[in-house]
């Protein structure tokens, strides 16, 4: 990969980045320096790693899977630098960041000497040979100032590091002259420190392990389910409603359309496993299984709807009420005369509470506004019937909060200009605890004291984007970002401070426009512990676990199968009875027809085919022999010769021409049978002849067997066989037709003639095959029935 060049006037105007504001700085861009390895001259420098202030919880300075780091890197000889140096690495989320420095060179457009410049880049996951990787983060590449009364010079970068772009940072990060110049403090016994501050996501596309970062696992994205695996999280986190979805009665519950025992699999599994967990058997039980169902309904539709499933399902349980006792709030709305005494008032249930954000500073503004009493006056006055229209208030106040809140902030509303949705990215502050005390009726037992729970926060526009949610599980502070399949520890500010929107000169360099929060949880201090008490094994009904036990054994046989699909194949045997009854063409319906199915290894030899038909079907070797079916070219279907002495040291996917599934007649020995075994077959004289019997007065076929005939036998000499197998007197005359193809039979006329003249005239192909079907009927007048003849009969 070759270093980009700064544009060619090198002024220090910046190009705007997509996703943030310009800043007076060079434009950040791909360094390049992906096939660069550490050589000889690095061992001069020195990397110092220092913790980056946390709060001493989220203190994570010698975790290699930390989310921020800050390291330094000292360049010494740094006149005598030719070629790109990089530093030893620093792990941040469990990948290794260097720092890149590099002599650059640039000329300008007048045309006038070049300049040389310090190109400074920051690297992240160089080495790695794989394409799939992919880490969003934004970093602060300093040169540190080693004078006293000299400043530090820094600039920032923010980057989705991939395979492709594994560094990123300025060609001209400051020109060399400066470097050198002494009164700027940067260098010192020809040597500089640069040193770089990253903050990074949690990656994607890589060994990340959530359970073991972070004790959670995230949720597949599947695809089509905008806000579901962020609310889903939230859900699963509030760990009291967690315990009754687990004691809901869904035993006899339809596996695939049961939305109570889907919950309970995801649920199970997040707590369980160990791996991403899936959601289709939830969305497919929902009925919400397409994009469109998910943008037609917004995450306050869906989760109503949710709640009101699980509150049905409780009802007559012993978790009934579960629902409203942890969501259910009051709200009284009242109209209140200003000149008499006269007050309208109802009691109304709230499950959330959906808040203005538009020209509002915090939520304290937003419930401010939300109870804030209309004015009925003038034309708009109160009629208080007996009493006339009247000045009057009109409001709502709240009685009661739920012990979980739900706030949706009305990021999204209809734009009656442009007649669709649109979404306000208007920066709207909120805070870790909250006090709702002033927006009571009057004060409740105790205090309307929260904590926020989860922020679920959208990136993008009202046309999609990218969801997540933080959690603070415990209620203690320590924050979690789940970003559907990667969870990842976060600090506080980037749960809360980075998601109030709009813009703030101090954080776009971390924080994109578009990014905010639009549904905030906050758990009643009161019931914190109760609420978020911990979910154990004992919480779950065994009868629960066991069948969701059962159901991932089975799942997992079943991705077993699917996995080593490519290694088997299918073989349907058919035994003779089954060709009983058919009354169509061809020996039996491939719809209808009953088989024993056997899945074997594409490598079993023909030879251990036939030992394992053996021993399954109970008949020995020499008194069973099996016939593949072959597709004709005349759209026929018919059973072919086996040939033993070439095809049984054969793998079955030779012998079979690599079909996925192979049909197959089986020919066992009849139990009546004085035989001992069956009769020798002469490929190269012999061919198989199926036949059946026409009776046209019940206008129906009869099967009446097989035989091995030689080809030089004469027709004539095929009816005393025939007529033994219909139960004719042996002198009756026959009719003979052979079956052509699907509703086609023709007479056959030369008796005289041996069959190899005779009976494979009307085949496509001019060769004698096996597994010909001859319809026989007696020969009589064709006045006399319906359908008198075979071939009417096919017809």
């Amino acid at each position: 990969m070759n270093h980009a060049i700064d544009r060619e006037n090198q002024n220090n105007d910046v190009e705007e980045m997509d996703t943030q504001e310009a800043e007076a700085m060079d434009t950040p861009n791909d360094g390049g320096g992906g096939n660069v390895v550490l050589d000889n001259r690095t061992v001069n420098g020195e990397v110092q790693e220092q913790p980056y202030p946390q709060d001493a919880e989220m203190a994570e300075a010698e975790d290699e899977a930390r989310s921020e780091a800050t390291f330094r890197y000292t360049v010494k000889n740094f006149s005598k630098l030719k070629d790109s140096q990089l530093s030893p690495p620093c792990y941040v989320r469990n990948l290794p960041w260097k720092i890149m420095v590099m002599p650059r060179t640039a000329q300008p457009q007048d045309r006038s000497a070049a300049s040389k410049s310090l190109g400074f880049f920051l690297q992240c996951n160089g080495e790695s040979e794989s394409s799939t990787w992919s880490c969003f983060a934004n970093a602060e590449l300093k040169i540190l100032a080693q004078k006293e009364g000299c400043e530090n010079f820094s600039r920032k970068i923010q980057h989705l590091f991939y395979y492709k772009e594994n560094d990123w940072g300025f060609s001209h990060f400051m020109t060399w002259s400066e470097v050198m110049d002494p009164d700027k403090g940067y260098i010192e016994d020809d040597a500089i420190t640069l040193e770089v501050h990253v903050n990074a996501d949690a990656p994607h596309g890589v060994c990340w392990d959530s359970k073991k970062h972070t004790g959670y696992v995230g949720l597949k994205n599947q695809g089509a389910t905008c806000y579901m695996n962020s609310l889903l999280q939230t859900l699963y986190f509030t760990n009291q409603l967690r315990k009754a979805v687990y004691k809901m009665p869904t035993e006899s519950d339809d596996s695939s359309k049961s939305v109570a025992l889907a919950l309970q699999r995801v649920f199970h599994e997040l707590q369980f496993s160990d791996k991403p967990v899936g959601t289709k058997k939830l969305t497919k039980s929902f009925g919400w299984e397409t994009l469109d169902s998910f943008m037609q309904h917004d995450v306050q539709e869906f989760l109503r709807v949710l709640l009101d499933k699980l509150e049905s399902k409780m009802k007559g349980t012993c978790v009934e009420g579960t629902v409203p006792k942890l969501f259910e709030g009051k709200m009284v709305s009242f109209i209140e005369c200003k000149n008499i005494d006269y007050k309208s008032t109802r009691v109304e249930t709230f499950y959330d509470i959906q808040l203005n954000i538009k020209g509002k500073k915090n939520i304290t503004e937003s419930f401010g506004d939300y109870i804030k009493a209309e004015v009925l006056d003038g034309d708009n006055k109160y009629d208080a019937g007996e009493h006339g229209l009247q000045d009057a208030e009109k409001g709502v106040i709240f009685s009661r909060f739920p012990p979980v809140l739900h706030l949706h902030l009305m990021r999204f509303q209809y734009d009656p200009i442009t007649d669709c949705s649109v979404k306000f990215n208007d920066r709207f502050e909120f805070d870790e605890k909250v006090c709702l005390n002033p927006y009571l009726q009057k004060p409740e037992e105790t205090s309307a004291d929260y904590t926020l729970h989860a922020v679920l926060v959208h990136s993008g526009d009202n046309h999609g984007g990218h969801y997540v949610v933080f959690i603070n599980p415990k209620g203690d502070g320590r924050w979690c970002k789940f970003d559907d399949d990667v969870v990842s520890r976060c600090t506080r500010e980037e749960a809360i401070d980075h998601n109030f929107g709009g813009h703030d000169e101090d954080l776009n360099m971390t924080v994109r426009h578009c990014t905010n929060a639009y549904m905030l949880v906050y758990i009643r201090d009161s019931e914190l512990k109760n609420i978020l008490q911990v979910v154990t094994e004992e919480d779950i009904p065994h009868e629960l676990s066991e069948r969701l036990q059962e159901e991932k054994r089975l799942e997992g046989i079943r991705r077993k199968e699917r996995n080593e699909a490519h290694l088997y194949m299918t073989i349907n045997v058919i035994l003779e009875d089954s060709f009983v009854g058919h009354q169509g063409n061809d020996l039996y319906d491939p719809e209808k027809v009953s088989c024993r199915v056997f899945k074997v290894k594409k490598t079993m030899t023909g030879q251990d085919l036939l030992k394992l038909l053996s021993e399954t079907l109970k008949y020995p070797i020499y008194q069973m022999r099996p016939w593949p079916i072959s597709n004709r070219s005349n759209q026929t279907f018919r059973p072919t010769v086996l040939d033993y002495d070439n095809d049984l040291h054969k793998t079955v996917s030779d012998i079979s021409e690599s079909q996925s599934v192979w049909n197959m007649f089986v020919e066992t020995i009849q139990p009546d049978s004085e035989m001992t075994q069956l009769s020798a077959f002469d490929k190269e004289t012999d061919v198989l002849l199926f036949f059946k019997c026409y009776d046209p007065k019940a206008k129906r076929i009869y099967y009446c067997g097989h035989q091995y005939v030689p080809v030089s036998t004469k027709v004539q000499e095929l009816c005393h066989i025939l007529n033994e197998r219909a139960g004719y007197p042996p002198d009756t005359e026959l009719a003979l037709y052979e079956e052509i193809r699907p509703n086609q039979v023709e007479r056959i006329e030369r008796f005289n003639e041996p069959l190899e003249k005779v009976l494979f005239h009307f085949q496509v192909l001019e060769e004698l095959m096996d597994g010909d079907i001859i319809v026989f009927q007696k020969d009589e007048s064709e006045d006399i029935y319906e359908l008198p003849t075979c071939k009417d009969y096919f017809k």
